[in-house]
């Protein structure tokens, strides 16, 4: 399995690769994850193609590894191997995926993650809708990602209708709920936000609408970026706002499991709500968003409440909903928790078993 992102690095990519390797190999698959590293690798099955670069896609910054350096590495491994099925993640992203797809030394699947704009398949046009063919099976983890492919990498006018199959992202539900639950805050309820600090992630909006919140509460900010230093400036003094900086796995399940609600306040980019999953099989209510990404798995007033994005006057009502009505917040629990039963890595981990079996045959 490749991923092009750094693996020691948070990100939802890293952590769908990761995950399903896990599942897989609880299965008796052996796996082998390949990607770069900037630092130990999180697990003992992960190969090591070198550091990664910073690197500008889809409105972020990327940990690719483009350099040569990687890519021989890439190709040395994938030889010695001898992989019986390659499965790579993002299969035209710049360094070691692109170099993995092209290469094709064995039956390949191709996972397509990301929605919204690209301008990785603006620019490569025909060329990247020919390496795309070369996959033998593609998935793609929401429409929304569907719809990109479609927009860029489907060139005969044959549409995408049965060339990419739709296979949401999973969620470890069993990983997370093992972890025990804490009181947050004593007194005083968490609120969670979770990802990369910069625009299309909506910190910004978190913290203007905690100027509108009326309840008493304390938000924990997990993650980095290249807003952190700005953002942090603006809010200098509130003893509200705690920065976690960038947190380990373990201790982003344990601040799931002991925060009153989860907030995802995302402006665009986002394919599939693998953070609302999350959150939702802690346990933990859910804010986020109204995208169409975050609408893939959840719904307003059902399992979570969703409200129009940049709007931290609604952010903040819906915040404050839910902490001060433990009713609702009770009843979002509920159907959150049974929503992301639907999304078990379990589930997913068997359909790409059968997808690699009848490759490999």
């Amino acid at each position: 399995m490749v991923c092009p992102y750094s693996l020691s690095i948070p990100g939802g990519v890293q952590g769908q690769v990761l995950g399903l390797a896990r599942e897989l190999r609880k299965r008796g698959h052996e796996v082998r994850v390949l990607g770069p590293c900037d630092g130990p690798p999180p697990e003992a099955f992960v190969t090591p193609l070198g550091d990664s670069l910073p690197t500008s896609a889809n409105g972020s910054i990327a940990p690719l590894a483009p350099d040569p350096s990687a890519t021989l590495r890439t190709m040395r491994a994938l030889r010695d191997e001898q992989f019986d099925v390659i499965h790579v993640h993002e299969p035209l992203a710049p360094g070691v995926a692109i170099t993995t797809t092209t290469m094709h030394l064995a039956p390949t699947v191709g996972t397509f993650h990301a929605a919204g704009r690209s301008t990785v398949y603006r620019l490569g046009g025909a060329i990247f809708a020919r390496i795309a063919e070369r996959l033998d099976h593609k998935v793609v983890v929401s429409k929304d990602a569907l719809e990109l492919v479609a927009r860029y990498l489907v060139r005969d006018g044959r549409g995408t209708q049965g060339r990419y199959e739709v296979l949401f992202n999973g969620v470890e539900i069993d990983r997370i709920r093992a972890v025990p639950r804490q009181a947050a805050t004593p007194g005083r309820p968490a609120i969670l936000f979770v990802g990369r600090h910069e625009e299309r992630k909506g910190l910004r909006v978190l913290l203007e609408a905690l100027r509108h919140v009326q309840s008493d509460v304390t938000i924990w900010v997990a993650g980095d970026g290249p807003d952190t230093e700005r953002l942090r400036a603006e809010v200098a003094g509130d003893r509200r706002v705690k920065w976690l900086g960038r947190i380990s796995e373990a201790d982003k399940l344990a601040r799931l499991r002991s925060a009153s609600v989860s907030c995802a306040p995302s402006l665009h980019g986002e394919s599939f709500g693998v953070v609302l999953i999350e959150a939702m099989a802690a346990g933990t209510p859910v804010v986020a968003s109204a995208l169409d990404g975050y609408r893939n798995v959840a719904t307003d007033g059902v399992d979570a409440l969703l409200v129009e994005p940049a709007d931290p006057v609604a952010l903040a009502a819906a915040l404050d909903r839910v902490l001060t009505d433990q009713a609702l917040a009770s009843r979002l629990v509920a159907a959150g928790e049974a929503r992301a039963d639907e999304f078990s890595m379990g589930a997913l981990a068997e359909r790409y078993a059968a997808i690699y079996a009848r490759l490999a045959e």
